[in-house]
């Protein structure tokens, strides 16, 4: 990793962190641990269930088409199975193109109302879904709302860095990320209850999507009239903005600037943890994005009907729950992500291969071959979480979020592709690529934990018996990168 002067880091105050020049104006307050602990617990209630409301709709409204697969969207709008694997696809294609434009909109403007604004659009484009009768209808809905959707995880992730510690992320995270879960749950009894409708004028799947898209839309206010765009113009006291500010300068990553930096964005792309990163993301969403597409497809492959799909899939969302909320719990309490990413791969490993190898006829060993693969996708938050703690600069933050996001769209991309209609019912080929996908993740986890632990150590040592650099005084609030602050320690 590169060692930049400190002495070439000449920021004037106008280029340093928005929270030091807060900071300078108001002036500083004193904090006790109670104070403190009363401080999250507002900030927690004040954000984090928006956070969830738009995660939830998020993980639900892009997934509303696996349902819609078993409740007649096939012969209603003249789709083939090659078509539907498009209609996954082409989301995940637009949602990769806008990662990049969305991730500078994000710095340059206030990132919650932009972050509403989007709620707003993709909640009409799901109910627009609705009047959707054929494949070039559905193909232009699903290309907005991969490009309204781009905005939620990279948006949301630097709302956790700007309010919470490095330990508190991960389970900040993992809260807002349940909404894979609990979508999973409302989507499968939605579906299960509206395949009992029946109308002239609307079918199931139609009447599911307007409900959801509408509801999308109300999220969507609330999210631009309440979600605060960081700590300085939140509803807190001035005193508990203060607060809320000082007792971040630990992270080492700042809070929020407005002026892109090119030089960050590059030393971003040459930082080989990046690409590791990247990498293990990529092999971890192959699974998660065949998983999340053809979930129902999977379940009656089984042997079961729509109605019965519907409901199997309900524990589907109580595995992904149970398996967010515990690594998630656990990743803060020790501030470990790689061990617990692979303890969530090894699950998914053992579930492909149920789903792969066991016979035909043991339809309940490859049902929970099913479900267990719904712990990959519990890695996300946790990656989340790591790029979060690890990468400092606002400008390197941002480019590595649109990183990490366009390496889960491609991840997404791929997973649904090896669904071939050839392959139908049983699809081994798509099982077998999640089992060798997720062991390659297992790799990349633990060779990017070493990678972290190597650096930390040369930092030790360089501190220990050479001259870093002097400290500059509000080191924390300068804008500095992980790479220009020698000080800074990466979380394994």
């Amino acid at each position: 990793m590169g060692r930049p002067d400190l002495e070439d880091t000449k920021e004037s105050l106008t280029e340093a962190d928005a929270a030091l020049q807060y900071l300078n104006h108001e002036g500083i307050a004193t904090m006790t641990v109670i104070d403190e602990k009363k401080l999250v617990r507002k900030i927690d209630w004040m954000i984090v269930p928006l956070m969830w409301m738009i995660y939830n709709l998020q993980y639900l409204d892009k997934t509303l088409i696996n349902y819609a697969a078993v409740m007649g969207i096939y012969t209603d709008a003249h789709i083939t199975t090659s078509q539907f694997s498009l209609l996954a696809l082409i989301f995940y294609v637009t949602y990769l193109a806008f990662e990049t434009p969305t991730g500078y909109l994000m710095q340059r403007l206030p990132t919650a109302k932009y972050l509403g604004t989007n709620v707003i659009c993709w909640g009409l484009c799901v109910a627009t879904t609705s009047a959707c009768k054929n494949f070039g209808s559905l193909v232009t809905v699903r290309v907005l709302l991969g490009c309204f959707e781009s905005a939620v995880a990279p948006a949301l992730i630097l709302l956790t860095s700007m309010w919470y510690k490095k330990n508190e992320q991960p389970p900040r995270i993992g809260f807002w990320y349940l909404g894979t879960g609990t979508g999973t749950i409302i989507g499968a009894l939605a579906s299960y209850g509206f395949q009992h409708y029946t109308s002239k004028t609307f079918t199931s799947w139609q009447i599911l999507f307007l409900l959801m898209g509408l509801i999308t839309i109300v999220v969507g206010i609330l999210v631009v009239l309440f979600m605060p765009d960081n700590p300085m113009t939140s509803r807190l006291t001035h005193e508990e903005k203060i607060w809320a500010i000082e007792r971040l300068r630990v992270n080492q990553t700042g809070i929020e600037n407005k002026h892109f930096k090119v030089k960050q964005a590059i030393e971003c792309l040459k930082d080989p943890k990046t690409w590791l990163l990247s990498l293990l993301t990529i092999s971890s969403n192959v699974p998660n994005g065949a998983v999340s597409s053809f979930q129902a497809t999977i379940i009656s492959g089984f042997g079961y009907n729509s109605e019965q799909t519907a409901l199997l899939s309900i524990p589907s969302g109580a595995v992904s729950i149970v398996s967010i909320i515990t690594a998630t719990y656990f990743a803060g309490r020790y501030d470990q992500r790689a061990i617990f990413i692979v303890l969530l791969l090894i699950p998914g490993v053992l579930g492909g291969c149920l789903m792969a190898f066991l016979p035909a006829d043991a339809k309940v060993g490859k049902l929970i071959g099913d479900y267990l693969t719904n712990c990959i996708g519990a890695t996300l938050p946790l990656l989340y979480s790591w790029v979060a703690a690890n990468y400092a600069g606002h400008s390197k933050k941002v480019t590595m979020n649109a990183v990490l996001l366009m390496s889960f769209c491609l991840g997404n991309i791929i997973g649904p592709e090896t669904f071939q209609g050839k392959d139908a019912p049983n699809y081994i080929p798509a099982k077998i690529t999640i089992v060798v996908t997720a062991s390659v993740a297992i790799v990349l986890a633990i060779v990017l934990r070493f990678v972290l632990q190597a650096e930390n150590r040369r930092r030790d040592r360089e501190q220990a018996g050479e001259v870093v650099g002097e400290r500059k005084a509000d080191q924390e609030f300068l804008d500095l990168t992980d790479w220009e602050n020698r000080s800074f320690r990466y979380r394994l």
